[in-house]
């Protein structure tokens, strides 16, 4: 066992450590928040089965379905396990934390730790679902790589930001210097737009879809949901019309077609699930989107709308998931978790601010100080309650 004091190691947007007791206290606020909100267990889900359960989007929904439902969860993703005095990944440690948390609560739940894109890992899941945990109510796809290796083909896929069709430059900031920069990216070539398809488009998701409703382990009614992003128009270069965009284009295609293959087999829908920037390490990568985060936060905490991952997840399952209750979609047959950072006056808030900021005034007319905060909490650092300046255990399962 190894007791060490962790402090934060990051460059930019990536950091290479994480803290096991910021990471633990993170997850049982967001626990706390569910219980909160939906004091006595909703009806509907059963088993959840979450593909990328560890961090983000996909840590908040497996906490949801476990503490809004009650349910079972299975949850699968690929971190880091501490070595020694190195630490293990932020996500390593939500996990032991999720199932200490659960175990105490009395919920059942289990975890794979591996690639959830190889056929085997797919396998390891269909395994265990058929000897301990049963047909699946829910699965969730909230899955994030920047590459996969295509199982069939052997085909190694790395996704790129870029531009489609023409050169975008713009304005974000740098997270090391703290000052505005600008930025320009070169358009993606056709081999770069379909390495991301390959990636981050829905082929994956499809492929799981399959291998459980081959294997039986999908239950009467089950539903299954991907995430997306759409922002406003000042990201749209970058994210809605560039290569990301792209993948997104085709994850809405996949959902068409597994809506009909589980309406058919089981009688069950597969939907896209548009939420709201948040602060991730992926958004923080993304040229723009620290900018626009640092001035949403500002505009829709003022405005008492402002949420992070855990209570739109929340929302998820109670307005859309929950027995009794009646997803509502947009036009494409989308929910549109992303309304309230999209609703007229917000966005224009955000259109008026955006061109006010400059390197000197960032801290005062943006919220970035929350931006900061919030990818810091990621990690396990800056979260209230936690005394940094103490050895804490690095070594934990679960």
């Amino acid at each position: 066992m190894s007791q060490e004091v962790v402090q934060m190691k990051a460059r930019g947007f990536i950091c290479v450590n994480a803290h096991p007791q910021g990471c633990a206290r993170h997850v049982e606020q967001q626990v706390a928040t569910v219980k909160r909100t939906v004091p006595t267990h909703l009806k509907g889900v059963r088993t959840a089965l979450v593909i990328g359960a560890s961090t983000g989007y996909g840590l908040a929904s497996r906490i949801a379905a476990a503490w809004g439902f009650g349910a079972r969860t299975v949850g699968v993703f690929f971190e880091r396990a501490p070595q020694g005095s190195r630490t293990g990944s932020a996500g390593y440690y939500n996990t032991a934390a999720f199932h200490e948390l659960a175990r105490r609560d009395g919920l059942d739940a289990w975890s794979l730790n591996g690639d959830a894109f190889s056929d085997e890992l797919k396998q390891q899941t269909l395994e265990l679902l058929r000897s301990q945990v049963g047909p699946v109510d829910l699965v969730i796809y909230s899955l994030a790589s920047p590459k996969r290796t295509d199982p069939r083909t052997g085909t190694v896929y790395n996704s790129v930001l870029k531009p489609v069709g023409q050169t975008y430059t713009s304005t974000t900031i740098d997270l090391d210097r703290q000052k505005l920069t600008g930025v320009t990216l070169e358009p993606a070539s056709e081999a770069e737009v379909e390495a991301t398809v390959g990636v981050m488009g829905g082929d994956d998701w499809r492929r799981w879809i399959e291998a459980l409703l081959q294997a039986g382990l999908l239950n009467q009614g089950a539903r299954t949901l991907a995430y997306s992003y759409i922002g406003p128009e000042v990201t749209w270069p970058i994210y809605k019309d560039g290569t990301i965009g792209q993948a997104k284009k085709d994850v809405d295609h996949v959902a068409a077609e597994l809506d009909a293959m589980l309406l058919r087999q089981v009688g069950g829908h597969a939907w896209v699930s548009v939420n709201k920037a948040i602060v991730t390490q992926a958004s923080a990568a993304i040229p723009v989107v620290p900018l626009y985060l640092s001035i949403l936060m500002k505009v829709m905490k003022e405005k008492g709308v402002e949420e992070g991952a855990i209570e739109q997840m929340t929302r998820l399952v109670t307005d859309h998931l929950a027995a009794g209750s009646k997803p509502q979609f947009d036009e494409q047959r989308r929910i549109r978790l992303d309304d309230r950072e999209m609703r007229p006056d917000v966005q224009q808030a955000v259109a008026a601010l955006w061109p006010t900021v400059t390197s000197e005034n960032l801290t005062q007319v943006t919220d970035y100080a929350s931006f900061q905060r919030g990818f810091r909490n990621l990690f396990g650092f800056e979260v209230d309650g936690v005394d940094y300046n103490q050895p804490v255990e690095v070594e934990r399962g679960w």
